[in-house]
């Protein structure tokens, strides 16, 4: 009796060990989000996006490259966006239509993939159907 609580005891421990280290083991799979995009409504799928990867990769080290931030129409080198929705500043005219905040991200990743040379510029690729 003893020994199987043990045994039942040490699988547990494993198992959550287990569960705690995948955990850790994952990058940061996410999808691009925002909440002024209704999935219901969006003709293309969500753009799995690796930020990591993608920065390791693009030899991006500062966060202001991707998460800019302008005051009276000029870009502040210096200031970052970081933390702040996209659809905070490229919001729709009307709250409901999302062409300004797709128009919005398409610029910005499209836009530094064309100038560089590098990464996806196709829709399929960004916007993998599942």
């Amino acid at each position: 009796m003893m020994r199987h609580k043990k045994l039942t005891a040490c699988i547990a421990v494993l198992f959550s060990l287990f569960a705690v280290l995948s955990g850790f083991s994952q990058e940061d799979v996410k999808t691009v989000q925002d909440k002024a995009f209704n999935p219901r409504t969006m003709e293309r799928t969500s753009v799995i996006f690796l930020h990591d990867a993608h920065n390791e990769k693009a030899k991006i080290g500062e966060c202001n490259e991707c998460h800019h931030e302008y005051k009276d129409g000029k870009k502040l080198e210096d200031a970052s966006s970081e933390g702040t929705a996209c659809s905070e500043c490229h919001k729709s005219r009307d709250g409901e239509d999302p062409l300004p905040l797709i128009r919005a991200y398409h610029l910005q990743c499209k836009g530094c993939h064309a100038e560089k040379r590098k990464g996806p510029v196709m829709c399929g690729e960004c916007h993998v159907r599942e």
